[in-house]
């Protein structure tokens, strides 16, 4: 047995799942945003967090939030030149043709 084994804090070995079952999860913002509250309700009242990595911790989530709506907007974007473009096919191999 490896002296060095991932164990759950029951002393029962943690799952050994390759890397791609691990990342299989969709991350999303509620995702994050519930993990920093989660954090900041769980910190110790006498030691709280260092208000430098909050501020860093919320910097990355706008960035999330911003990458995601990014995104989405080039998503709409694409179907909206997909749309545009199967609207001329027909238009321009007509055009071609005469």
């Amino acid at each position: 047995m490896n002296p060095v084994a991932s164990t759950t804090s029951s002393g029962a070995p943690m799952d050994q799942s390759t890397p791609s079952q691990l990342a299989s999860p969709t991350i999303d913002k509620n995702m994050f945003l519930q993990l920093l509250v989660a954090q900041l309700k769980n910190q110790d009242p006498l030691n709280p967090s260092d208000s430098t990595q909050f501020v860093g911790q919320l910097a990355q989530f706008q960035q999330l939030e911003n990458t995601l709506n990014m995104s989405q907007d080039i998503s709409a974007m694409r179907q909206d030149m997909d749309t545009l473009t199967a609207a001329l096919a027909p238009t321009t191999s007509t055009d071609s043709q005469s």
